[in-house]
């Protein structure tokens, strides 16, 4: 049986080397998310409560006053569920939580890529075998990454505003200057 600890948010120690740096707009979607539907999903921790995933969500519950914390002692080999009894998923409610937890995700990343980078030279990781691949021009000492320029302006006609707000922060998220007009 997991040991299973009630605690508080401040038993929590946030990662000092955290690779998202987060959005400001995957913040606000985190909140909405959080004020509109609660917690959904978990987060992971080391076995010094340092946190591994779940960062942003971690900083979004504090500044809104979600405090308590269960925490599930497993060592990797037992998946953990949160069951929520106050949602269906065939229900709007449940419908629209689903979209929120991929959407908040896909909104909030954006790369920390000299952390990565120092990160995976300390520690052998190659960061390719994750899908993760930067551009070689890119200097390894610099504290900023280089930002994307383009020569030309683009004009992109969408279907719909969600589609043109994924866009325009996906592209931002890029390194892309972005505006809409």
């Amino acid at each position: 049986m997991a040991k299973v600890i009630e605690t508080k948010l401040d038993a929590l120690v946030p990662d000092n080397r955290n690779f998202n740096k987060g959005t400001e707009f995957g913040g606000h979607l985190i909140e909405k998310s959080l004020r509109e539907f609660g917690i959904g999903r978990g987060i992971v921790v080391d076995k010094n409560n340092r946190i591994i995933a779940g960062n942003k969500t971690t900083e979004n519950c504090a500044d809104i006053g979600l405090d308590k914390v269960v925490i599930v002692e497993t060592t990797g080999d037992t998946l953990v569920v949160t069951k929520r009894t106050d949602i269906d998923i065939d229900s709007p409610k449940g419908r629209e939580m689903a979209l929120a937890d991929n959407a908040t995700g896909a909104a909030n990343l954006e790369w920390d890529k000299p952390v990565m980078m120092e990160t995976a030279e300390l520690m052998d990781i190659d960061l390719s075998d994750w899908g993760i691949h930067f551009a070689e021009t890119e200097n390894k000492e610099d504290d900023e990454p280089k930002e994307k320029k383009i020569s030309n302006n683009i004009l992109i006609e969408c279907k719909s505003s969600g589609e043109q707000e994924r866009l325009f922060y996906e592209l931002q998220s890029r390194g892309f200057k972005v505006s809409l007009k």
